[in-house]
């Protein structure tokens, strides 16, 4: 049986830290909470070179480009207090990057950002909010 624990240990993935397994259940809720508001969900964790978006959404005619922010407290301050200059301009860069995967259609975009907060390893609350900001200077789109 020794031979048979050591294949296992071999091949089985490492568990993941802490902080992305939280990160990766508030994704999860934030995109069954959005497809129930009536978002059409078209993609989750879209990475180019400049950055990483979490979720892609569609409403009505406007592309949604979601960050979602997952938090165990708000102790210190608001999950969305984490979307920073620097990571709105990395958001921007990378809708950038996917509206050019798609040859730049003209459509309406928005960035919106969930904050899920967690209590005892469970979802406790989900918060949505919509254009949250606008796409950063020197940057625009349409």
């Amino acid at each position: 049986m020794e031979w048979l624990e050591q294949v296992k240990a071999r091949f089985a993935r490492p568990a993941k830290p802490e902080h992305l397994r939280r990160g990766a259940l508030g994704e999860r809720a934030a995109k069954i909470y959005l497809r129930k508001a009536g978002l059409k969900f078209l993609a989750a964790n879209f990475r180019s070179e400049r950055g990483e978006i979490d979720l892609i959404f569609r409403e009505a005619d406007c592309l949604v480009f979601t960050e979602v922010k997952t938090r165990s407290s708000e102790d210190w301050a608001r999950p969305a207090a984490a979307v920073n200059a620097e990571r709105r301009r990395r958001l921007s860069h990378c809708a950038l990057d996917y509206l050019r995967l798609l040859k730049n259609p003209e459509i309406k975009i928005r960035f919106d950002i969930v904050e899920v907060l967690l209590a005892n390893g469970a979802v406790r609350e989900i918060r949505h909010l919509p254009n949250t900001f606008p796409m950063s200077k020197p940057y625009r789109y349409g």
